[in-house]
């Protein structure tokens, strides 16, 4: 989906730049003033903010909590016979087959003050339950190797609806996606970018 996107936004003639981050912006009468961690400042006409979970760092935003999450993919399975997407205590938990691999992830909930974080990081008590689920319940009496592990931060609130509107005259946001992201980021990121247009 994001090569798609890459692809196409490039074609269209949008410039893309990667790795900087972006400290502070603000709304001023001559545009949006975008602040980098190198120290130069940008100045664009309009601004779509849909960093979801890392919102906070940019934007007054309580309504906003960011949520690690921990998620593993196995090695190739063979014969693995799990279709669909399956969700685990309270849906806390969550596994599918990926091309005939397991994706597993979640247990926030085990420890859920240290996940309130937007930084990147291996939670030790999460991982080994994950390997435990994946072990006793996923793939029972088989020998599964782990690829690879990461981490992601979600955007949560106290309700599970994206927040999709301008907060300024030239700052929209696209955020809150409450763990749905991969299911609903391209909806939300559309109608953020019509928001812009308007």
């Amino acid at each position: 989906m994001m090569s798609a996107l890459l692809h196409r936004a490039i074609e269209s003639g949008v410039k893309i730049y990667n790795g900087f981050a972006i400290k502070h912006l603000e709304d001023t009468s001559q545009g949006v003033e975008i602040e980098t961690e190198f120290g130069w400042t940008i100045r664009v006409p309009n601004i779509l903010v849909a960093v979801n979970g890392f919102a906070r760092r940019l934007l007054s935003m309580a309504e906003v909590q960011p949520a690690r999450n921990q998620v593993l993919i196995t090695q190739p399975i063979p014969n693995l016979q799990i279709e669909g997407c399956f969700h685990y205590d309270r849906g806390y938990f969550y596994f599918r087959n990926i091309d005939g691999r397991i994706l597993l992830g979640g247990g926030r909930n085990l420890d859920l003050e240290r996940e309130k974080t937007d930084e990147f990081g291996a939670n030790e008590l999460i991982r080994k339950a994950l390997v435990n689920l994946l072990e006793t319940v996923v793939c029972p009496n088989q020998q599964v190797q782990i690829d690879s592990w990461w981490t992601g931060i979600l955007g949560l609130g106290p309700i599970k609806k994206p927040i999709v509107e301008k907060i300024s005259p030239n700052v929209t946001v696209a955020v809150r996606l409450s763990g749905m992201g991969v299911a609903i980021g391209t909806l939300v990121g559309q109608e953020g970018a019509a928001l812009v247009m308007e």
